[in-house]
């Protein structure tokens, strides 16, 4: 009986570490930029062609897929809600909706 017990246990415990959700890893391909404001940005090419960048705020979980808009000079990349300007190896990144800053001469520390 202690032996069905313990296997029972051992199968619950099992199947509880599958359903937590996996977490994306900080080094993995992200490439890190830090703004004059202090705020890290964090973001990698989503696709080979370039048309489209996922970009995460300070190291949080919420990864903001966006994608390649007509711009003047450099990368524009967008949802309706984040905006992520690229030229050279500096960026700017701000709140497309309010127009709310976030932070700009964003780049490698």
């Amino acid at each position: 009986m202690k032996a069905l017990l313990a296997v029972l246990a051992l199968a619950t415990l099992a199947g509880c570490s599958l359903l937590q959700p996996s977490r994306p890893a900080a080094t993995d391909n992200w490439t890190r930029w830090v703004c004059d404001s202090q705020a890290e940005v964090l973001w990698r090419f989503a696709d080979a062609s370039q048309q489209s960048v996922d970009v995460r705020l300070g190291g949080a979980d919420q990864v903001y897929r966006l994608k390649a808009e007509p711009g003047a000079s450099g990368a524009l990349y967008s949802d309706g809600v984040l905006a992520f300007h690229t030229k050279g190896n500096e960026g700017l990144v701000y709140w497309e909706a309010t127009n709310d800053l976030i932070g700009r001469g964003c780049k490698a520390p």
